[in-house]
C-alpha cells in the first residue's frame, strides 16, 4: 500500500485529488493539509511515502515545506504539483529536493502513474520543466573558451606560449593589427584583464596543446 499525503491551499482540488485517489487500489491517502507548515507537522507525523505538494500557499510554501520535510524525512519522495513552471518556481523547488514536478494540467491517471512511478523511485518531470532543466545544465557547462573562434584560439595558444604580439603575427601569418585584434576579442570573452590572465586561463582549463613551429 502507498501511503499518500495531499497538500493543496485550494479545498477544491484537495477533495477531488482525494476522492480520485480514494478510488485507486494499492494506494491510501493517510492525511491532508492546506499550507506548507500544516504539511511539514502532518508527514513528520503520519511518514506517507508519497506527498503531492502545491508550491504557492500561504504559511510556508511548497518549497520551504519540501526542504523542511526533507531535513528530518529523507526516504519521503515529494511530488510538484501546481500550474507554474517559471524558473524562480521550478529550479528552487528542484533544489529543495522535489522528486517529481508535474502541472495541474495533468488529468486524474496521470498523477496515479506519477504517485507509482515515485514509489518504485522513478521520477515523473513535466516536458516544460525538463526543458528548463536541460537548458540551464547547457549553460552551466559552456566554458568562456568555447566562444573563441578557431583563429582566436590559435592565438590564446601562442599567448599561453608566451609570444609577443609581432611574433604571433610571424607565427600565424597574420598582420599585426589583426593580432591586437584578436588579442582584445579573447581577453573580452574570456572575461579577463591581461595576456597574463589569459594564459593562466588556458593552462587552468586543459587547452593548451603543443604545436610544431613554423619557420
Amino acid at each position: 500500500m502507498i501511503r499518500v499525503a495531499v497538500v493543496d491551499d485550494h479545498e477544491m482540488v484537495r477533495k477531488g485529488i482525494i476522492s480520485y485517489l480514494a478510488t485507486e487500489t494499492g494506494i491510501e491517502v493517510i492525511g491532508e493539509a492546506c499550507s506548507g507548515n500544516e504539511a511539514v507537522l502532518l508527514v513528520l507525523k503520519e511518514r506517507p511515502d508519497i506527498v503531492l505538494m502545491d508550491l504557492l500557499m500561504e504559511n510556508g510554501n511548497g518549497i520551504e515545506a519540501t526542504r523542511e520535510i526533507l531535513k528530518s524525512y529523507p526516504g519521503c519522495k515529494i511530488i510538484i504539483i501546481t500550474s507554474y513552471y517559471d524558473d524562480e518556481q521550478v529550479f528552487p523547488a528542484i533544489e529543495a529536493g522535489a522528486f517529481s514536478y508535474m502541472l495541474k494540467t495533468a488529468n486524474a491517471s496521470e498523477v496515479v502513474a506519477a504517485i507509482k512511478k515515485a514509489s518504485q523511485g522513478e521520477p515523473v518531470i513535466e516536458s516544460k520543466v525538463a526543458n528548463k532543466m536541460v537548458s540551464r545544465f547547457r549553460a552551466q557547462e559552456k566554458k568562456p573558451h568555447d566562444d573563441l573562434t578557431e583563429r582566436e584560439f590559435d592565438v590564446l595558444m601562442c599567448i599561453a606560449e608566451g609570444m609577443t604580439n609581432q611574433e604571433i603575427s610571424d607565427e600565424l601569418f597574420i598582420g599585426i593589427k589583426t593580432v591586437k585584434t584578436h588579442v582584445s576579442n579573447i581577453l573580452s570573452k574570456l572575461g579577463v584583464s591581461d595576456r597574463t590572465q589569459a594564459a593562466v586561463y588556458a593552462n587552468r582549463n586543459g587547452i593548451i596543446k603543443s604545436r610544431d613551429k613554423k619557420g
